[in-house]
């Protein structure tokens, strides 16, 4: 097991994952989903480039538009 070859590099479980997407679930949950695959799929993008902003200190803002940008 990886958690276990890489001691405290790694978890044991992968509830900080669980906890990230947890904003989504409900979100699909409150609005009954989506009636068009490229609705889903457009908030699943953006969700990532905001998350990832989140984790690495940056505004979401700013990271929005520099990935439109690029």
């Amino acid at each position: 097991m990886v958690f276990l070859d890489h001691s405290g590099a790694v978890e044991p479980t992968n509830n900080g994952s669980e906890r990230l997407l947890r904003p989504a679930v409900v979100q699909r949950k409150m609005t009954n989903g989506y009636r068009a695959m490229w609705a889903a799929a457009g908030e699943a993008d953006i969700r990532t480039v905001v998350d990832t902003a989140r984790l690495t200190g940056s505004t979401s803002f700013g990271t929005i538009l520099k990935t439109v940008g690029a």
